[in-house]
């Protein structure tokens, strides 16, 4: 009878400690499969119905405060979507002084995908998995970006500094399906 009850209690213990690590543990082991993952040689374009054609290489271009511009500007309306990039789990959803509303997403590769002057935010948290194509926010003119025509400042830093969107955002196959349905193979 004492044995019973305590493989009772160990069993008990054991599921306990796994609802309570579980969700923890399927996070980090998803992280360290996308750092695994090779880096993106071609992205889609994070601002819905931005066709690549339409961007400006703004890379390295001159800040205030003697800074470099570190990633591209892409201009839009007003609220217009702003999706991820890549699959990828949510870094950050909050605000920064350059940025104003910014979200960080871990996409493969290890990089961090770096979304700014973002209007506001979608239903989204983080430590979230999000999908290529997710709802991040809308387009706006938050942080220093105010007083600019509305734009998502798109940014990509991966483990030695910052890396050029440009060359990807407009590399042949990088393009997004307007809706979710015409994405060839389902979901990624």
């Amino acid at each position: 009878m004492r044995n019973l009850l305590r493989s009772a209690l160990l069993l008990f213990l054991l599921l306990g400690g796994f609802a309570l690590l579980g969700p923890w543990l399927k996070n980090m082991l998803y992280a360290m499969r996308l750092a695994a993952m090779a880096p993106p040689a071609a992205l889609p374009v994070p601002v819905r119905g931005v066709a690549p054609r339409g961007l400006r290489d703004t890379w390295h271009g001159a800040r205030s405060e003697g800074r470099r511009h570190e990633g591209i500007d892409i201009f839009a309306r007003r609220g217009t979507a702003v999706t991820s990039s890549t699959e990828g789990v949510v870094l950050r959803v909050g605000t920064n002084r350059l940025g104003g509303q910014v979200v960080w997403v871990l996409g493969p590769g290890g990089q961090r995908h770096y979304y700014a002057h973002l209007d506001r935010y979608a239903d989204i948290e983080k430590g979230q998995r999000v999908r290529a194509g997710t709802v991040l926010g809308y387009v706006g003119t938050t942080g220093n970006a105010a007083g600019t025509p509305p734009h998502l400042h798109y940014g990509i830093y991966g483990a030695a500094g910052a890396i050029n969107p440009y060359p990807m955002l407009t590399a042949v196959g990088g393009g997004m399906p307007t809706h979710e349905h015409e994405r060839v193979g389902g979901a990624r």
